[in-house]
Order: structure tokens, then C-alpha cells, then sequence
């Protein structure tokens, strides 16, 4: 009969997992055993935080819950940040935290901490694993952590669990749900599509849940049908290939975008995850219907009517009901991106930021995997990168962590072994992760490291600018990024110009070697940039 930790590891292997991650302890031996003897891959982070945005980033591209574990007590509470990213950003993710022995559990102090209690408020379930119910515990788990809207669950480990024989189940249920999802009727949508008929200048903002139903083309052809510019999240750039001719731009929560979306007389929202939104009241008086794929619960959105169901299959019906719309849609979507590149060309004095993107997005394929940072730059790199493509920008939106962009690289790295993967991140964010550059060369997940060095948090240096507070505490400068990264095993190089940052992008693209490049920018246009993109 198989013991806890094999079942553990058949159960994610048969999920589509093959690797677990992590900073283990001494409790996790026997789980790693269990996966190298299936030809399962254990890679070793150095932080645990990075350990679980890497695995959540697994399960956002793949669909498949990505599996992290850790120490008990400064383990489990070094990786709290990981599995907020996950309950934020909405990432399948199993957490697997290393806990005492019941009786030790009970009368030991010494790094004994109620982890399930930690973890609760972040969790959308938690359990204690038990040899007895393991089946049921890991059937419940994957179709919790995959269910929409995704998320994180937690397994707190006792070590004398780990090799006791798994009671088998009598009639097991299979691991994931095999789950039919019948089209709509015609009838039934029949009143929504008249009510979209009777719009002129309807404008589409698309969120988080088309992608969990994986509806992008579904969303591209109901624009097309429509004429209707679409607005997307940033977490959904490339939802439509970001070259079509109604692709607008993304949705910031900023002034901007009120001009294009003011003159639509309605406003359609597909799959549209309160999270992603900023945490102000919502701005238009425009009548606004949704179609989504999980109730509204935060009524943030104020829409007089709300279509519940499948994406893929409410779109279709959708798309066959309406008659072709009107031609506003590319005028004013062209209209919208070039008022935001308008906006982010401000004056510099040597390379700005935006002309680095341009430039970067221009040397790399169009089949590059991106991932940004938080922190001043991300604003400009969500509007100037252009991804083509579903989950291929790949950013921390609902947490808004810094430290994300290299390990999730690493993850975009598993996913997509075969394009290039690109990590955009400040010099702040930057050092948040930058062990986890001796993670990418050791295990051969060669990534290229953008690094748009200001020497300084920009993001709070605007703010005291924007509040008129002397800058302070901020600054960072005096990393030699060559020799940290040389000191990794990478390749590292830094540029000030134009031709040097393209000719180092492509040197790295032809060596394949895991490569920092330092970019030293010029941030002095940050603050005209968020007066003219968004509210602060």
C-alpha cells in the first residue's frame, strides 16, 4: 500500500505538475524522495516567497496547480507573501508547510506556530494532512485551488504522517472534476444581445476571467462582431494581439482612459475580477452589462444586468445573436493609444525608461514571454510592451508585489521552455529576488534580467514629489550589477545608450545564458507620466 507522500506525489504529477519548488525542511525528505522516485523535478529556491510566486506562475500559464512547500515556523512564515500573490492575483496553488508531530505539535514552543491560522485569512481552504483521508484531502485541494477564480490552498504536513500508509479509497472520484459545460440557449441570451443592439458605440473591458475559461478568441471575434474597442486588464495584455486594430490599451484606473471610455453609451465587461480595479468608486455613468463567469459579490461594478456562465460558450452565443455594429471602435481605439503615447513621451536627459521598452520590445520576438515588477516603471512597461498572445505578460496586479518579475520568470521558463523569457524589474524589485539568479543558471532556466536602474525606489520618490515631501530614504544606488551577476554564474552587462541595450539584448538572445542587463535610465519624466496616466 502506498504511503502519504507517494500518493501526494502521483496526485500532482497526474494533475499536470512535475516539479515541486521550494526551501525545504527536515520534514520534506520524504515527499522530495517520493518525487525524484517519479522522475519529478525539486527545485531548490532560495527564499521562499519566490519559491510560491514561481509555482503560482506555473499554475496561472499551465492551468495546473502549481506545488511549493516549506520549513515549519520562519519557513512557512518567510512564504505568507507567495501565498498572498496567489489569493490576490487569483493562481492555483498548493502550499505545503513542514509541521511537528501531533504530540510534539501540542506541547512544543520552540518554532511551533499555528500555520493554518496564519495562512487562514489567504487560503480558500487549509487542511491538516491525515494517511486516512489523504485521497479525499487531495481531491478537494485541486479542485478548490483550480476552481474559479483560482487560488491558493494550504496542506499543513505533521513528519509522522509522511510515511504511513494511505488508506486507500473504496470507489475513488477522479482528481479533477470531469466537467461538461452545455452552450447556452439562443432564447435565453436573446434579450442581453437586443439590449447590446441598441448601442452605437459600445466599448468592451475584458478581465481576469477570460482567461480562466481561456476565451481570448472568443472575446477578439465578439469585438470584431461589435466594432467595439476593447480596454483589458493588466494582467490580460495580449488577451487581443496587441497589433489588432481594436485593441485599446489596458485598463490603469487612471484618468486616461475616462476620455475613450466616456464617449462609449455602453460599456460591456467580460470577465471582469473586482481585483483588478482600483479601490476608488467607479467613475462612469454609462449603463454597463456584464458577462462573467462567477457571480459578482463586491457590486463594485454597477451593472443593470449580469450574465453568468461559461465564457466560451455565452461569447459564441453572443456573437452569432448581434448584427454587425458600427465602425467607432478602431478610430477610437487608435485615437486612445496614441493620447497615451502622447503622454508618456516626456523630455529626458539620457535614456528614459519608455524608450528602453521601445526599444527592448523591438530587439526581442514577438513570441517573448514578459514578466514586470512593481514599482514607478511598471506603468509605462504595461502600456509600452505589446504582448500578442494570452499569458504572455505576466505582472503581480491584485497584490502588487515587488520582487515578482524573477521568479516569475523562472515559472514562465517551465511553462514555455522553448521562447524567450524576458524579466522586467526596477533596481529595487530587482534586489527583492536576485538569489534567485544562482536558481536560473543552476537549474538551467535561462532568463534575460532587464534591470531599469534609477537609483532609487522611483515609485516613493514620485510620490514625495507628487506631495511635495523631500526625497528621503529612497535611494539605492551603488550596485555593480556585472560582478552580481558574474558572482551567480550569469552573464551581466551595462548600458546607458540605446545601441548598447539593443546590442546586449541580442547578444544575450544568441548565448542563451541566463544575463542581466543594467539599464541606467533617466526617471525624471515619472511624475508628468502619473499626473498624465493616473491619479495618485
Amino acid at each position: 500500500m502506498p504511503t502519504t507522500v507517494e500518493v501526494m506525489a502521483d496526485a500532482f504529477k497526474e494533475a499536470g505538475t512535475p516539479f515541486i519548488v521550494g526551501h525545504p525542511g527536515g520534514e520534506s525528505v520524504e515527499l522530495m524522495d517520493a518525487a525524484r522516485q517519479r522522475d519529478m523535478r525539486f527545485i531548490l529556491m532560495k527564499q521562499e516567497t519566490a519559491g510560491a510566486i514561481l509555482a503560482s506562475t506555473w499554475g496561472e500559464i499551465t492551468g495546473s496547480p502549481g506545488v511549493c512547500l516549506s520549513t515549519r515556523g520562519p519557513g512557512s512564515t518567510n512564504m505568507v507573501n507567495g501565498a498572498a500573490y496567489a489569493a490576490l492575483d487569483r493562481a492555483p496553488l498548493i502550499m505545503i508547510t513542514d509541521r511537528y508531530g501531533n504530540p510534539a505539535h501540542e506541547i512544543g514552543l520552540r518554532q511551533r506556530l499555528d500555520q493554518r491560522a496564519v495562512y487562514g485569512p489567504l487560503m480558500k481552504w487549509g487542511t491538516t494532512i491525515d494517511a486516512r483521508i489523504i485521497h479525499q484531502q487531495l481531491r478537494r485541494a485541486m479542485r478548490t485551488a483550480t476552481a474559479v477564480a483560482p487560488g491558493p490552498v494550504q496542506f499543513d504536513f505533521p513528519h509522522d504522517e509522511t510515511t504511513k500508509e494511505a488508506k486507500p479509497l473504496a470507489v475513488p472520484p477522479p482528481l479533477m472534476p470531469n466537467t461538461l459545460q452545455p452552450e447556452p440557449d439562443p432564447l435565453a441570451l436573446r434579450p442581453l444581445a437586443q439590449r447590446i443592439a441598441q448601442a452605437r458605440k459600445p466599448i468592451i473591458l475584458a478581465g481576469l476571467g477570460v482567461l480562466w475559461d481561456r476565451a481570448s478568441e472568443e472575446v477578439v471575434r465578439y469585438a470584431e462582431q461589435l466594432g467595439a474597442p476593447v480596454l483589458v486588464t493588466s494582467k490580460c495584455k495580449g488577451v487581443i494581439a496587441e497589433d489588432h486594430p481594436l485593441r485599446a490599451g489596458c485598463i490603469i484606473g487612471g484618468i486616461i482612459e475616462r476620455k475613450l471610455v466616456s464617449a462609449a453609451d455602453l460599456i460591456i465587461t467580460i470577465g471582469l475580477d473586482g481585483i483588478e480595479l482600483q479601490p476608488m468608486p467607479w467613475p462612469y455613468n454609462i449603463p454597463v452589462v456584464s458577462i462573467a463567469n462567477i457571480p459578482s459579490l463586491d457590486a463594485l461594478v454597477p451593472a443593470e444586468v449580469e450574465v453568468v456562465g461559461e465564457l466560451k460558450g455565452l461569447l459564441k452565443g453572443l456573437t452569432e445573436l448581434s448584427s454587425a455594429g458600427g465602425n467607432w471602435g478602431e478610430k477610437a481605439a487608435a485615437t486612445f493609444r496614441q493620447d497615451v503615447i502622447d503622454a508618456l513621451n516626456t523630455p529626458s536627459k539620457g535614456l528614459s525608461p519608455q524608450r528602453a521598452m521601445e526599444v527592448a520590445r523591438a530587439v526581442l520576438p514577438r513570441d517573448t514571454i514578459a514578466t514586470c515588477d512593481a514599482g514607478a516603471s511598471r506603468l509605462l512597461i504595461v502600456q509600452k510592451w505589446q504582448s500578442y498572445g494570452p499569458r504572455e505578460f505576466l505582472t503581480s496586479n491584485g497584490l502588487g508585489s515587488m520582487g515578482y518579475a524573477v521568479p516569475g520568470a523562472l515559472g514562465a521558463r517551465l511553462a514555455y521552455p522553448d521562447r524567450p523569457v524576458v524579466a522586467f524589474t526596477g533596481d529595487g524589485g530587482f534586489l527583492m529576488a536576485i538569489a534567485e539568479l544562482q536558481t536560473a543558471v543552476r537549474e538551467n532556466l535561462p532568463i534575460i534580467v532587464v534591470v531599469l536602474d534609477d537609483q532609487e525606489i522611483g515609485l516613493i520618490r514620485v510620490k514625495q514629489e507628487i506631495k511635495k515631501i523631500p526625497k528621503y530614504g529612497i535611494s539605492v544606488g551603488g550596485c555593480d550589477w556585472e560582478k552580481l551577476a558574474q558572482g551567480f554564474g550569469a552573464d551581466g552587462v551595462t548600458v546607458d545608450t540605446e545601441n548598447g541595450l539593443q546590442d546586449a539584448l541580442k547578444v544575450a538572445l544568441k548565448t542563451g545564458k541566463t544575463t542581466v542587463v543594467a539599464v541606467r535610465i533617466d526617471g525624471s519624466g515619472y511624475v508628468d507620466q502619473f499626473n498624465a496616466l493616473r491619479e495618485l
